[in-house]
């Protein structure tokens, strides 16, 4: 390295962002994630004796110390520590750290750790790529992400990495950080004169969300952008700290897990009838600026799924809710969003319209059973074959309604549908119940058979085999 590198990067170490000038360099100067790093935790030992037991995957939120951790790892190892970023590095740059780590086991006998910031942005292909040096031992491997590695990393390299979940970080843990930047003379702001008033530093905390690079962020700007006054004191007040950071940042990645977890929360106060929560959910997806059609399809399919003929307005309700949007739009759109999740929230639940799934269970298990006579089409055959000989017209009946055969012979007395006693279905159930003994009786059906309702995995499973057709 020549003279003007050094200096250039000498300069960057005091004009590098707060964030990046308080990072932590040794496991004493790191704050929070006291679960996995707290004293005597396996993760601790193995840093501090430089013996990690495996790879490892750092699974946590922006600013909970991912990268910082991988730093600390850096600092105390006897190993190279090599790092890559999977938004710019690719397999070229991969296979140039895996020859460079051979080389160096090979004449120094010194181990390598590969620290690939953002791991699940890599593609399979090249995470395929890195996997056989995981498993021969040329590299440790290091992974930070924000997304859940059992989605987003394939496989095999989860099942050679012990997995670490870092959590938000406490707001103590971020007033501590905060403060030691406010402290410290060389890397924060410790030869400056700023003072700033409890309420600033609360508003700073609360609004980080557990975010330690969102708050000194915020801090930097408050303190940089205000000049000092007469004594040359830089004062941080709660107006201030209101401009620098005003706005919460959300977690919220369209395609990651706070949009899957946010939904679920949200359909989940929907179905078990808690409209408080389903409105809070619902704000933070629209806060954090999600598909508002999105969330109207996922209301749709509550609607026949979780209300069903308890009442059978939801469906049309939440259909309705859509069609206002598409017309109305944002901001006055939301109007329909929230009175159909109120709607739904307090209607009356029934999640019967699972029956459908136990009729395509026994269809797949006893085949597809010829149609009876008298219910096939008698439009083509009739005179021929006798197609549709025998069937009776219900609304030739003063009632609409006449005990003949409907399922083939082998499943009479089979019943998937049983209706719930909520709401308008309760009516249902009664006069359900007042044919079904008609038909038993005008037929002679002794066996009576309702079939238990499928666990949510099975009818997950079912549905995932229905496909359209070219």
């Amino acid at each position: 390295m020549d003279l003007f590198t050094h200096a250039m990067y000498e300069r960057m170490k005091t004009e590098a962002p707060l964030a990046a000038r308080m990072r932590p360099r040794t496991l004493d100067e790191f704050v929070g994630q006291e679960a996995i790093l707290g004293p005597g935790k396996l993760l601790r030992r193995a840093i501090e004796t430089d013996r990690l037991f495996s790879s490892i995957i750092l699974w946590g939120p922006p600013g909970s110390g991912k990268t910082t951790l991988a730093m600390v790892i850096a600092n105390q190892t006897r190993s190279h520590f090599a790092t890559l970023s999977a938004v710019l590095a690719g397999k070229a740059e991969l296979k140039e750290v895996i020859d460079a780590a051979i080389e160096r086991r090979r004449l120094y006998g010194q181990r390598t750790i590969l620290f690939v910031d953002e791991v699940h942005r890599w593609n399979k292909a090249q995470q395929d790529a890195l996997l056989p040096h995981v498993e021969n031992g040329t590299v440790t491997f290091i992974g930070a992400t924000t997304e859940n590695p059992y989605f987003e990393v394939i496989g095999a390299l989860v099942s050679r990495s012990r997995v670490f979940q870092l959590r938000p970080l406490e707001d103590d843990d971020v007033r501590r950080i905060l403060e030691n930047a406010l402290r410290d003379p060389e890397r924060g702001y410790g030869k400056r004169r700023v003072a700033i008033t409890e309420e600033a530093i609360e508003h700073l905390i609360n609004v980080a969300g557990g975010d330690a690079r969102n708050a000194l962020n915020a801090l930097e700007l408050a303190v940089e952008s205000t000049p000092p006054d007469a004594d040359g004191v830089i004062k941080i007040t709660l107006e201030v700290a209101q401009e620098s950071i005003q706005r919460r940042a959300v977690l919220y990645d369209k395609d990651g897990d706070a949009h899957y977890d946010t939904i679920s929360a949200f359909i989940k106060s929907v179905r078990g009838s808690d409209p408080d929560a389903a409105l809070y959910w619902l704000a933070k997806m629209l806060y954090a600026g999600e598909d508002p059609r999105f969330i109207l399809r996922r209301l749709i399919i509550l609607a026949g799924e979780d209300i069903g003929l308890a009442d059978p307005l939801g469906l049309v309700v939440a259909s309705a809710a859509a069609q206002a949007f598409d017309y109305v739009g944002l901001p006055e759109g939301i109007y329909p969003i929230v009175e159909a999740t109120l709607y739904l929230a307090t209607a009356p639940k029934s999640n019967s319209a699972g029956s459908y799934f136990k009729a395509f269970k026994v269809i797949e298990r006893q085949g597809i059973i010829a149609v009876p006579q008298h219910l096939q089409d008698p439009s083509r055959d009739a005179s021929a074959l006798g197609h549709g000989e025998g069937y009776q017209y219900p609304h030739e009946s003063p009632d609409h309604f006449l005990p003949q055969q409907y399922l083939p012979s082998p499943l009479l007395g089979t019943y998937f549908y049983n209706p719930s006693d909520q709401g308008y279905e309760a009516q249902v159930r009664e006069r359900l119940a007042h044919w079904r003994a008609a038909q038993q009786k005008a037929l002679g059906i002794s066996r009576q058979e309702i079939l238990a309702d499928l666990p949510e995995s099975e009818i997950r499973e079912i549905k995932g085999k229905h496909k359209l057709s070219g």
